[in-house]
């Protein structure tokens, strides 16, 4: 399992060990506070000892700066002073970042080896004495309060500097595996939320669809939104009709499920959303699903002439939704009256390929959850884990209500990331998207990483019974970048 990001990362090993080695192939080079590297900038060089005092100045009022700003912080020295390291580990927690400590665990002969290849080698007994001390300090590790402790073996025969490894993480950090795992894989879905799509907009969507399918997602879903909303870009920002636009997609050759997260109860009359989905359907030969909600942003209703009722009023009209399409999308053309909904006939044609299902998005706990444990066949929650698992519990407990269990109503979860090439990409996308937002907020809340990364968290969303992953990429722009997320799907 990967380290906590962001966190306070503290080196420890002799000279020649692999820290700073280890650290460039992880970190950013900006994220890395190196004692060589700033004896280099007060001092004549990496190995000026004259400058040590003033190097490790510098250092400490860095390491407090970028911990202050919740930024991710490696402090790359020889970690074998305790009062210091103790010190950082402390500043750590008062900043609220989790403390992680790395051994280098590499064999002194070679250490000695890889020194005497530097241009400036550490003088023997020094490097003898670090050896010594490195090896003496491990198991004083374990008892200092470190939230992960991970030695790093770089022997002769290691591939880079990670051959083995083992950690100590604390109670609270544990993974929990005792959730359930469903049997069967995870499927991510592809959101698009935004359309940078110049001046051929047909062209571009057709693009991003072919692209979702090469890269292996199982779906493609787009916002029902009237006005682009102000979470993703500016208002003036073009946001199609979903239903028109995927009509558009299911003329392509790909195997794409189709469908709206989240279509709001508020904008259509039921009989015509059914109607829409049915149609998608058909067309696709069975690859259509339903997002449907009560609907949230009152000025879009404003702005379109459409009535925005009190909540209560919402949710029975979300309730009437999902009863309609299934009294529509039902064989024959009988009369139907249950619930909340009397219709005289059910003459709708065409029909559904197949049973389209009804994924209900919002997180309400009194009614929202209620209503998706009683009608959906999925209900979609926010990603972050915490607020996951006790959404969890509450549906839970609305599903017992409602004599249904977890294998009839699907756990999906809408995830907003950024996604980078590297650790570099990653956050050169922070600065460019975070707006007024502090940078480490928005890397945080956004989960900013590599796909490789992404692909871990996607692991735990599994772990807990997560069945679909509806991914939108903060600042997706085109074809290309959708195509770099191909691994996110293995």
């Amino acid at each position: 399992m990967p380290l906590p990001d962001p966190a306070l990362v503290v080196l420890v090993g002799a000279a020649g060990s692999g820290k700073s080695t280890w650290a460039v192939a992880r970190y950013r080079r900006e994220e890395v506070v190196s004692s060589d590297d700033l004896r280099a900038v007060v001092g004549s060089g990496p190995a000026d000892l004259d400058a040590t005092a003033d190097a490790f100045d510098l250092l400490e009022r860095i390491v407090a700066a970028r911990l202050s700003r919740g930024l991710a912080t490696v402090v790359d020295t020889l970690g074998l002073d305790p009062d210091r390291r103790l010190a950082w580990r402390d500043a750590a927690r008062a900043a609220g970042l989790p403390s992680v400590v790395v051994v280098l665990d590499t064999p002194g002969d070679e250490c000695r080896r890889r020194n005497a290849r530097r241009d400036r080698p550490v003088p023997a007994p020094v490097l003898a004495e670090q050896v010594r001390r490195a090896a003496a300090v491990r198991d004083a590790l374990a008892d200092e309060g470190w939230d992960h402790l991970e030695v790093v073996s770089a022997g002769p025969g290691a591939r880079g500097v990670a051959a083995h490894r083992t950690r100590v993480r604390t109670e609270a950090a544990a993974f929990d595996r005792s959730a359930p795992r469903p049997e069967r894989p995870l499927r991510v879905v592809l959101q698009l939320s935004r359309f940078p799509w110049g001046e051929d907009p047909g062209a571009w969507v057709r693009d991003m669809a072919l692209a979702a399918h090469e890269a292996g997602f199982s779906g493609l879903a787009l916002m029902d939104h009237l006005i682009q909303i102000p979470q993703v870009d500016s208002a003036w920002q073009p946001i199609p009709e979903p239903w028109v636009t995927l009509g558009l997609v299911a003329g392509l050759e790909t195997s794409l499920e189709l469908g709206t997260l989240c279509t709001p109860a508020t904008f259509r009359p039921a009989g015509v959303t059914a109607k829409a989905a049915a149609t998608l359907d058909a067309l696709t030969g069975g690859r259509a699903f339903l997002g449907v909600g009560a609907g949230w942003w009152e000025r879009e209703h404003a702005a379109y002439g459409i009535p925005f009722p009190s909540a209560p009023v919402r949710l029975d009209l979300l309730e009437a939704t999902i009863e309609t399409c299934r009294a529509l999308w039902a064989p024959g053309t009988k009369a139907y009256a249950d619930g909340r909904v009397a219709l005289p006939e059910t003459t709708s044609y065409p029909r559904p390929a197949h049973d389209i299902p009804i994924i209900v998005g919002g997180s309400g706990e009194q009614r929202t959850l209620a209503i998706a444990a009683r009608l959906g066949d999925a209900c979609n929650l926010p990603s972050e884990p915490q607020i996951l698992r006790h959404k969890l519990g509450v549906l839970d407990r609305h599903l017992a209500a409602a004599g249904r269990t977890r294998d009839e109503v699907a756990v999906t979860v809408l995830d907003l990331p950024v996604v980078g090439r590297d650790r570099d990409d990653a956050w050169a996308k922070v600065e460019r998207l975070r707006g007024r937002t502090p940078a480490a907020a928005y890397a945080r809340r956004t989960h900013a990483g590599t796909v490789v990364q992404h692909r871990a968290r996607y692991a735990e969303l599994r772990g807990l019974g997560v069945s679909t992953v509806f991914v939108g990429v903060r600042g997706l722009d085109g074809p290309d970048e959708v195509r770099e997320l191909a691994t996110l799907n293995e």
